[in-house]
């Protein structure tokens, strides 16, 4: 490139041609270095047993995979584990957004694993967009202290389109972690309203954690989550803000009394304490060890430790079934047509639902006749 400044008229003034522009891409990197090893099951299973973090990790990425190999695969290394697995203390903990749910847990995390030792899984579940699918998953964040203890896991998990406060996999996932040695489980599930309560049908103790000026007496009796929590706590309970917190969790203890007695015969316990400030973390963890105690000593603990199974093998019946219509070929053919049936008044959305039902069964019979 030619520079006026180079001519004789700019004699004391010179400019440099320059060097060339490197590329992009680094031309010594070597990319197979960052190939990642792809594990048989039996060292995905052996890895998890040695409680190896890396492999773990990437068995939960399996069991959280769409794909039918992995799908396949995830379903051996989870069979495998489960005679290893059964042996925690799992803790749900719901909230509405802005509870302070992932703050809360890094302090109850660091209490747990100071006066209790053992192991700590952390499985977080961020919402995904209805529009782009993505997720941020960033609850790790907030927990700074617990994040950098070795002697915890912290895995967070995209909900994927799944309702009720938790990812589709996160029970596979539970089992997974009890394998690695694991003996506390927190689940902690997205911002939740009154009616996401699947998160209860995975853990043997529910923590709802309540925010003081949320409602009145009334809004504290509704049916939902609130009738199926085993402890309730108010948190940010400090400066201006105790004489609320106090008056709320007396309002909450009044509308406890309005409901039935829970099949453990547990009442549930209201407390107050913050999070930011680690002010009454051990009260709620002399709560939540007096729970466990007496869910063993009467049996109710082993009982919903089945029933959760139970459960759980409806959900995957119906999970299977909802997978097998929607990858039927003769259905997904048929799909279009019917939508287009149903958007010009051709047919009601019912009419078009049993038409494709009714196809799909009739396949079915087919094929087992043959």
């Amino acid at each position: 490139m030619e520079h006026p400044e180079n001519s004789e008229e700019y004699k004391g003034l010179t400019v440099n041609s320059g060097v060339e522009q490197p590329a992009i891409i680094n031309p010594y990197l070597n990319r197979r270095r960052f190939r990642r090893r792809v594990y048989s099951v039996a060292e995905m299973v052996e890895g998890i047993l040695k409680g190896d973090v890396t492999i773990l990790s990437q068995a939960v990425t399996l069991v959280e995979s769409v794909n039918p190999e992995h799908q396949a695969m995830a379903q051996e290394v989870i069979e495998k584990c489960l005679p290893h697995s059964g042996k925690s203390i799992r803790v749900g903990i719901s909230g509405v957004p802005g509870a302070g749910k992932s703050t809360s847990i890094d302090v109850f995390g660091c209490h747990v694993l100071d006066n209790k030792g053992g192991k700590l899984a952390v499985l977080a579940i961020d919402p995904s967009s209805e529009r782009s699918k993505g997720s941020i998953l960033g609850d790790k964040t907030r927990m700074e202290k617990l994040s950098t203890r070795p002697e915890a896991f912290i895995r967070p998990s995209p909900t994927a389109g799944s309702l009720g406060g938790v990812a589709r996999k996160t029970r596979e996932t539970i089992i997974l972690c009890e394998a690695a040695g694991y003996d506390k489980i927190f689940v902690e599930t997205v911002g939740v309203g009154q009616s996401e309560t699947a998160c209860h049908s995975m853990v043997d103790f529910f923590l709802l954690i309540q925010l003081a000026g949320t409602g009145d007496e009334l809004q504290g009796i509704k049916r939902g989550i609130m009738e199926i929590a085993d402890g309730i706590v108010i948190n940010k309970c400090d400066g201006n803000n105790v004489d609320k917190c106090q008056m709320a969790a007396t309002n909450f203890r009044n509308a406890l009394h309005f409901f039935p007695m829970s099949e453990s015969g547990w009442m549930p316990k209201v407390l107050c304490y913050s999070g930011f400030y680690a002010l009454g973390i051990k009260e709620v963890w002399d709560m939540i060890y007096q729970y466990i105690d007496f869910v063993k000593q009467n049996g109710f603990f082993e009982y919903r430790r089945n029933e959760q199974s139970k459960y759980w093998m409806y959900e995957t019946i119906n999970e299977q079934l909802k997978n097998s219509f929607y990858h039927n070929l003769l259905v997904e053919n048929m799909l279009q047509e019917a939508e287009r049936s149903v958007l010009k008044g051709e047919q009601t959305s019912f009419a078009a639902a049993g038409m494709l039902l009714d196809t799909y069964f009739k396949q079915l019979k087919t094929e087992n006749k043959n």
